[in-house]
């Protein structure tokens, strides 16, 4: 066996579990009317018959004051025990075990959705939230601690073969334990054996009302990263008397807090496995199983983690988000089948942020496997031939997608890659592991039996001439000629044309950001990373605006400030002028109408805005008998859409 250690059974209290691969609790946002659903069932179950030994669903809410999310199921409704059987039966089917994580998010709740006041230990806003709390009474801990044993109660009677107790980032526990957090002054407050007074509370409630023979464990926050929080020295001696305790079976781990979300689940910019160190040093000190979760995205590494015993259970969640059957593929030996995550977050942590339901960049099925899961593609009744022209994103799916389903594909690219805008992206600074979507994609198109013709710039003549039965066109966006006049003179470039190295820019580069993305920031990095003085002007409130939702905003702005560039925002820049080697940029301040003139530079680079390369559909358009466009020939959007649009094109014809 490839991965001895990783496909060994563990005894958690109680429960075994086949192998030592969690898919770890999110937020999906598809419970409704605060009820588990038919949706959920499909979801977590996509991953137990993908292999998962575990599954841990996502926060549930234990009290009417925990109200963070608009769709948390309230577990402590008995009205949950129906659609938690559908699930957990489900699952078990494919021999898996799943947990249900209990929560009360304490100053992380939103009164503006419970209409009732906020419970934390101190009133002390929620960086994040900003709602001022109620400091929790003395029989508020014992509610609380009520509705803990009752929310559990109910999930044992739903089937659940265990229950973690979320005393991570987001939890009112991790507020009681927290120097940070708790500034109580009563038997709650002060030393650490009186921080721990309450979440062992809420422990023993779970424990008496579940008994001796349910698996409980809780999920801590191994080093909350801020100064004045607790540390992993503080947490390991926390978690040595959680175990000492004798009231709970294992402890997966989290990290971070609200106020440094971005290390909660980091983006392609944080190290693969950057928090398995927090997990050794806390398996130094407990005998319990220990969880170890953060960017560990491919079986290798989690191999090795359980090798070294740093940790005794791999928990994978955007890894089992992108592709539910890694577990299986993995202990076949399948691993060129694997598609990686590579922590772009724009579809799973970039959806959460806005209250949107959970997706994934790579994973249209996320959400829709019912009608998209696995073994729901059939082979297409009458075989067609198909033709795709363009082989980024968008057309790789068509093209996989269509040959699976028995069409005679061939995929078209003008350049000598397939990728598309991919291979231009990934050039910009930190962002190379983007280019993992195109090996993910590649084997699979030519597995899939599309046949790829690369460096063919197609024409309407050669289409037509080939007597298609369908015509898939994919050709993508390119950046707009000249946006602004003056754009299109000597030493104004786009940001393509400096990632792909076809100019070469000047010392002094101003950057004209109207994207608020990665193609505005990773462009203007790689151009300091060049020794460059950046100077970057925007007509959005701050720089790297779009960023916020997929936690890439902080470290972003940090990488840039750090690096000598400059920020102006709140600029329409209406006009670029000057000189070649001097070139000046002017605008006005969107707010005060105020007209101003920025300058000189050796070169300006624009990042502002893409247009639809749809010529060769339109030349199309009435001359074939089934003709499609998708990705950015139809609007420049992002590869979401493109994977989106390509999929569904090529499950549909």
């Amino acid at each position: 066996m490839m991965f001895p250690n990783l496909f060994s059974p563990l005894k958690i209290g109680t429960v075994e579990v086949k192998n030592r691969i969690s898919f770890q609790p999110h937020l999906t946002n598809f419970a409704v009317n605060c009820l588990p659903s038919e949706r959920q069932m499909y979801y977590w179950g996509e991953r137990a018959k993908g292999g998962a030994g575990l599954i841990i669903t996502e926060e549930m809410s234990v009290h009417p004051t925990d109200m963070a999310y608009e769709k948390l199921i309230d577990v402590y409704h008995p009205e949950v025990i129906p659609g938690f059987k559908k699930i957990t039966d489900y699952c078990h089917q494919f021999d898996a075990r799943i947990f249900a994580q209990l929560n009360h998010n304490g100053q992380q709740c939103d009164g503006a959705i419970s209409r009732l006041p906020v419970w934390a230990p101190s009133p002390m806003p929620d960086v994040l939230f900003r709602e001022t709390p109620k400091e929790m009474e003395p029989e508020d801990i014992e509610e609380v601690a009520r509705y803990f044993a009752k929310s559990a109660i109910h999930a044992r009677e739903g089937g659940f073969d265990g229950i973690e107790l979320q005393f991570g980032h987001s939890s009112l526990s991790r507020q009681f334990l927290s120097p940070l957090t708790n500034f109580r002054t009563d038997e709650y407050g002060g030393s650490l054996e009186n921080r721990m007074r309450a979440p062992l509370q809420f422990i023993s409630a779970v424990r008496k009302a579940v008994g001796n023979d349910f698996t409980l464990g809780i999920r801590m926050c191994a080093d909350e990263m801020i100064p004045g929080g607790l540390d992993l020295a503080q947490v390991q001696e926390i978690c040595a008397r959680f175990e000492a305790s004798g009231l709970i079976d294992f402890n997966d781990l989290s990290i971070a807090t609200f106020y440094n979300l971005y290390l909660v689940e980091g983006s392609m910019h944080t190290p693969l496995g950057y928090t398995i160190p927090l997990a050794a040093g806390i398996r130094e000190r407990i005998k319990l199983p220990v969880f170890c979760t953060g960017r560990i995205n491919d079986p290798v590494m989690a191999e090795k983690v359980l090798a070294a015993g740093q940790a005794d259970m791999i928990g994978m969640c955007r890894a089992l988000i992108c592709d539910p059957f890694l577990p299986k593929k993995a202990f076949e030996g399948r691993m060129d089948d694997i598609r990686y995550c590579v922590a772009d977050n724009q579809g799973c942590i970039g959806r959460m942020g806005v209250n949107k339901s959970l997706g994934c960049i790579q994973n249209p099925a996320v959400g829709e496997e019912k009608k998209w899961g696995e073994g729901t593609l059939v082979k297409a009744s009458v075989k067609k031939k198909v033709i795709i022209v363009g082989g980024g994103p968008a057309g790789m799916w068509a093209a996989k997608m269509s040959g699976r389903r028995g069409h005679d594909v061939t995929l078209y690219d003008r350049n000598e890659n397939l990728g598309g805008q991919i291979q231009t992206a990934m050039k910009g600074a930190g962002r190379d592991e983007f280019g993992v979507i195109i090996r993910n994609e590649k084997d699979q198109v030519d597995k899939a039996g599309a046949k790829v013709k690369l460096g063919v710039e197609v024409t309407a003549e050669q289409v037509l001439a080939e007597k298609p039965d369908v015509v898939i066109i994919a050709t993508g966006s390119r950046p707009k000629a000249n946006p602004v006049p003056g754009a299109d003179g000597p030493a104004v470039c786009n940001v393509w044309q400096v990632l792909n190295s076809e100019v070469t820019a000047g010392d002094k580069v101003c950057l004209i950001d109207y994207d608020g993305h990665h193609r505005a920031t990773a462009t203007a990095e790689f151009l300091a990373n060049q020794g460059k003085t950046v100077h970057m002007i925007t007509s959005s409130l701050f720089i790297a605006a779009e960023l916020g939702p997929s936690q890439d905003l902080y470290l972003a702005r940090q990488r840039l400030l750090q690096k000598g560039v400059t920020f102006t925002p709140d600029i329409a820049v209406m006009e670029v002028g000057g000189e070649s080697g001097a070139k000046t940029v002017k605008g006005f301040n969107v707010y005060s109408n105020v007209w101003n003139e920025w300058g000189p530079y050796d070169t300006v680079v624009l990042a502002m805005g893409q247009k639809a390369d749809d010529s060769l559909y339109m030349s199309l358009k009435g001359k074939v008998k089934e003709l499609y466009r998708i990705g950015d020939s139809v609007a420049p959007r992002k590869v979401d859409m493109a994977i989106w649009e390509g999929h569904r094109v090529g499950r549909e014809i």
